[in-house]
């Protein structure tokens, strides 16, 4: 019993992602200085002045396989209101098990209601778990350490409609902690990085939608976490601005930022999600790559860049059809455009024809 509550004492922090031991300071129960050699799998404590040596095990091996650290982890995570008017209860998350693996874009997709805003607030720790757990890099999601970690952007965020884009983020960098040149740097990148060059200037009452989620994005990093949170990002959003609003996310990935966002645009995901889970009446029902979920392994796809004459098709199906294929089952189409992509094609071609006109002499 005391040395399991001497263990316990001691070590408070997951283990050291890497293969080999290393020595950690700690007190104990005591509170007398000691060592603790700690390896994945293992911990061994002795008083100082003591030391043995330390047979080598596999485990120790410097070119081991180290694994991916995990951003978000969640066990049987579970969410229940009373309604006490009705002597019943909304289960608003069901037994939630969920992995998100640091550097990685994840979805969570769902109807309205079926849990993915309550899976957000739990894990920001906004909101008390009925059953079940949660970890923020290995932290409860409601410490302080784990809150330094991570940036929020709600589906409607209030900002103070007075203030412009440089005073918001000032405003918001000193409540993060981030003061003086720093702060003044910070604002300047990440007005560089959500594109508000021409906007930073302007009161926020006079932002479009798509300007107040850019900012909003902005506020979010501006303590730099290392795991962003966006509940439905590109909710009343136009296209234009739901397509930056998606580049940006893609920004965020390449700097190895982790992205844990909701949504029920399901071609708005598709285009930036690494991993998503679905969910449904508080249930997470499918979770998977997009790879995985989304390929066809019924048929095959053949893409050739040229229109085929009727001629060229027939001698194709003749073709494929020595090869034991029916050529009843061989069928040519033309690619389609989705109306999102023919409309963003058409607004970015005209945006560029004018500005190559405005900088012409």
């Amino acid at each position: 019993m005391f040395r399991s509550g001497l263990l316990q004492d001691c070590v408070r922090r997951p283990f050291n992602q890497r293969a080999h031991a290393r020595w950690i300071p700690a007190k104990n129960l005591l509170r007398e200085r000691i060592d603790v050699v700690v390896d994945c799998l293992h911990v061994i404590y002795f008083p100082i002045g003591k030391t043995v040596a330390i047979p080598k095990i596999a485990m120790m091996d410097e070119n081991a396989v180290i694994a991916t650290p995990l951003a978000v982890e969640t066990k049987g995570l579970t969410k229940r209101y009373p309604l006490t008017w009705k002597r019943k209860v909304l289960v608003a998350l069901d037994r939630l098990d969920l992995q998100v693996r640091a550097g990685e874009v994840f979805g969570l997709l769902g109807p309205n209601g079926s849990g993915k805003s309550t899976t957000l607030k739990l894990l920001l720790g906004l909101i008390i778990a009925s059953d079940g757990e949660a970890r923020v890099f290995g932290l409860p999601p409601d410490s302080l350490e784990a809150r330094k970690r991570v940036g929020f952007l709600p589906e409607n965020p209030y900002f103070y409609a007075f203030l412009n884009g440089d005073e918001t983020l000032r405003f918001y960098g000193k409540l993060c902690g981030v003061t003086g040149p720093k702060l003044e740097k910070r604002i300047e990148e990440l007005i560089d990085l959500v594109g508000l060059q021409n906007g930073r200037e302007r009161p926020l009452r006079s932002y479009s939608k798509g300007m107040l989620q850019r900012i909003g994005l902005a506020q979010a990093l501006i303590h730099d976490p290392d795991l962003l949170f966006l509940d439905e990002p590109t909710a009343g959003v136009d296209p234009l601005g739901s397509s930056q609003i998606r580049d940006l996310i893609l920004k965020l990935k390449q700097m190895g930022k982790t992205v844990i966002f909701s949504s029920h645009l399901l071609e708005q995901v598709q285009e930036v999600a690494d991993r998503v889970a679905i969910f449904s009446l508080g249930k997470k029902v499918l979770e998977g790559s997009l790879d995985s979920l989304l390929l066809e392994n019924q048929s095959t796809q053949i893409n050739i860049p040229a229109e085929m004459s009727a001629e060229q098709q027939q001698r194709l199906r003749q073709l494929l059809a020595q090869g034991g294929l029916k050529e009843s089952d061989i069928q040519f189409s033309r690619p389609r455009l989705s109306l999102e992509q023919l409309y963003l094609r058409t607004v970015k071609a005209q945006t560029n024809s004018a500005a190559q006109k405005t900088s012409q002499p």
